[in-house]
């Protein structure tokens, strides 16, 4: 089966440092990867490098087979790769609602008319509003973005990339500054759209409890470097995994 995201030899260097270091990897339909390492050790970097926010000195960047390394940000996000940041990434004077119909809009490729307005496009609003309703946030459809909790406004990111229908989800640390409370909502989230297995999931994340909850493969970045890659009890035993973990410099796999 063709990877539906994968990378090779993908690196980039700021100044002398490189930050990923020539990581060869594949991504599949029905499989959720969690991304782990300790700071400072590349994951975010490879997340903006796969997703377009940044351009790599060397290596490709393949989506369905066909090299987008050459493509922006917005170009791979119209092909079908969706992506969450650790800071969450809204218009915080709009409302929910319109915050998700300017996704669906996006989704739909509907541009502004003068003579007919959005608000006559029913399609768009219940489009909108099912999308809220999948991540329970319907109550507060009217309600700035600003105005919401940290957790609802991540849950409000997973709308958005909901509402534009992608088949690959990226999340950098979805639970990042969250109260104990709100984590189990996100997660069962993500664990809903795990269930279409015709999605590829991506998760970068510190918290191993959820890593073990979620992931159905684990793979390991250190210094740039992908050090381990497999099934999560396996992985996350590996002595390299504990080292890293524990402030250890592993060494680089060799193979």
């Amino acid at each position: 089966m063709t990877p539906s995201l994968e990378t090779k030899d993908l690196t980039i260097r700021f100044g002398g440092h490189v930050a990923v270091d020539a990581v060869s990897c594949a991504f599949r339909p029905g499989e959720l990867t969690a991304i782990v390492g300790p700071n400072g050790a590349g994951k975010t970097t490879y997340f903006n490098l796969m997703s377009g926010q940044l351009r790599a000195t060397s290596g490709n960047v393949f989506l369905n087979g066909a090299d987008i390394t050459g493509q922006s940000a917005p170009q791979r996000a119209r092909a079908g790769i969706g992506r969450a940041f650790q800071l969450t990434n809204l218009f915080p004077n709009l409302s929910v609602l319109e915050n998700v119909r300017l996704a669906v809009q996006a989704r739909a490729g509907v541009h502004y008319e003068m003579t007919r307005p959005w608000m006559l496009r029913r399609d768009l609003i219940e489009r909108a509003n099912g999308v809220l309703d999948e991540v329970a946030l319907a109550p507060k459809r009217d309600q700035a973005a600003a105005s919401l909790s940290h957790g609802d406004q991540r849950k409000l990111e997973v709308a958005l990339m909901m509402a534009l229908e992608p088949d690959i989800f990226m999340f950098d640390e979805p639970t990042a500054g969250m109260s104990v409370d709100e984590v189990p909502v996100v997660l069962d989230l993500i664990a809903r759209l795990k269930a279409d297995t015709t999605k590829t999931i991506l998760l970068v994340e510190h918290k191993m409890d959820v890593v073990r909850s979620l992931a159905d493969r684990i793979i390991v970045l250190h210094n740039g470097q992908l050090v381990a890659d497999g099934e999560p009890g396996a992985v996350i035993a590996l002595p390299i995994v504990q080292e890293a973990y524990l402030g250890a410099a592993p060494r680089a796999r060799t193979s």
